[in-house]
């Protein structure tokens, strides 16, 4: 669930680099004011969120929004709600850090045993989550790097 999701209409976000690992994060076509990342110490300066809390966020973020347009749907006016993400790094095979799995905990301000529809709400809400379910899903990431000169580079070939 976020904006234009629903028309079909690409998602464009422009970085820039503002430090050895720190960048500028602009949401084109969206009028939202830019957002600044950091890799941590010892690479960077960890003067903002970096991917791995970003990807987290978005999980989170997105979870949380689909439960609460789920309740909505079936008529309730759920109270505020506050969710939680855990997750752990690790090594996979060839070495590389990775996040294998995260552990959402949604809180609701709500009894559920108030509200209607909830085990429907519960069945299905999940499946509105456009980020979570890219990720379970392992969306196609295609990479090119081009240069100054325009030349350009598939990584890998």
């Amino acid at each position: 669930m976020s904006e234009g999701e629903g028309t079909g209409e690409g998602i464009r976000l422009l970085l820039e680099q503002e430090g050895p690992y720190a960048f500028r994060i602009s949401f084109e076509g969206t009028g939202l004011e830019a957002l600044h990342s950091d890799e941590p110490a010892p690479l960077g300066g960890g003067s903002g969120p970096n991917p791995s809390h970003l990807l987290l966020a978005g999980v989170a973020n997105c979870l949380s929004s689909s439960l609460l347009f789920a309740l909505r749907k079936f008529k309730n006016a759920p109270g505020p709600i506050r969710t939680e993400i855990v997750a752990h790094k690790a090594r996979n095979a060839a070495g590389r850090w990775r996040i294998p799995q995260a552990t959402v905990t949604i809180h609701l301000s709500d009894a559920a045993a108030g509200m209607e529809h909830f085990d429907r709400v519960l069945a299905q809400f999940e499946q509105f989550c456009i980020v979570t379910q890219s990720v379970r899903e392992g969306m196609q990431v295609d990479v090119k790097v081009v240069d100054a000169d325009g030349a350009e580079f598939i990584p890998g070939n």
